[in-house]
């Protein structure tokens, strides 16, 4: 029979899960510049704000959900 996930394992698979989101929003940014043909600087400007809004919708989605994860007396 399988245990119960760890607390570690949990935060180790939701960090893994957020940084993922953040990453696909941020080169889809990027992706999408490339079709105005833009400098090279504007192609990284364009990820590093998709990267940032990425960021900040996942911190907006997933809040820190600690609190949420003490389960005392619970099967």
């Amino acid at each position: 029979m399988v245990g119960p996930i760890s607390d570690e394992e949990r935060d180790s698979a939701t960090k893994k899960v957020k940084l993922f989101f953040t990453a696909l929003v941020g080169l889809s940014a990027g992706l999408v510049s490339l079709q105005g043909d833009p400098s090279p600087t504007m192609f990284l400007a364009a990820v590093a704000g998709g990267l940032v809004f990425g960021g900040l919708v996942i911190w907006y989605v997933f809040p820190d959900t600690s609190g949420l994860t003490q389960r005392r007396g619970r099967r």
